[in-house]
């Protein structure tokens, strides 16, 4: 079976094995790709991923414009709570992950949200969004996490098309609650 190539927070090399739904998208690309989890002697990688995150979603001055120091990715990568996968493609950055691990109060267990997913354009449609995925449930298995979930905008219909694929949907509301002062409430800002 075709498999993919990750490394763990600690370096070591282990084969994942890509999910049969995802083989073929894989084997018609016309590069193999591979998965990787970064560690902090792979801030190169994750300064690469900060890019690729900005160019797909639009948002090149957001990831790029104030990008955290080596010394701050080194330590966010090597945070336990803090999960970040690469998918490579002749040693460059095509896509990734960026996922929180969230200890739970109520039951000993955890849960993984993903923060940012991103492919770039000329890759998409060859299954790395899935196989990051893929990817993350793995490692969400042997942390005992009981279930990822993401957010997906209303109107960003792959995102909701591949969630939907993966996962259960769930209508929630989401709110930005500001760390600085708004001024007073209005109610009539409410939409």
């Amino acid at each position: 079976m075709h498999g993919l190539r990750t490394n763990s927070a600690l370096g070591s090399t282990k084969s994942a094995q890509v999910h049969p739904s995802s083989l073929s998208k894989i084997m018609s690309s016309p590069v193999p790709f591979s998965i990787r989890q970064l560690a902090p002697n792979n801030v190169a990688l994750m300064k690469e991923m900060l890019t690729t995150f900005g160019e797909a979603f639009g948002e090149i001055e957001t990831y790029g414009a104030a990008r955290p120091s080596k010394d701050y990715l080194e330590r966010l990568l090597a945070n336990d709570y803090f999960i970040a996968l690469a998918a490579l493609k002749d040693g460059s950055v095509v896509g990734g992950i960026a996922a929180y691990e969230l200890q739970k109060f109520e039951q000993e267990r955890s849960e993984i949200y993903i923060y940012d997913l991103a492919v770039a354009s000329a890759h998409r449609r060859e299954g790395i969004a899935t196989a990051l995925i893929q990817e993350l449930k793995k490692i969400a298995a042997a942390r005992g996490a009981y279930v990822i979930f993401v957010q997906a905008d209303k109107g960003d219909a792959p995102a909701v098309a591949l969630y939907t694929k993966l996962g259960d949907r769930e209508d929630v509301l989401h709110f930005d609650i500001a760390v600085t002062a708004r001024g007073p409430f209005n109610p009539s800002e409410i939409p």
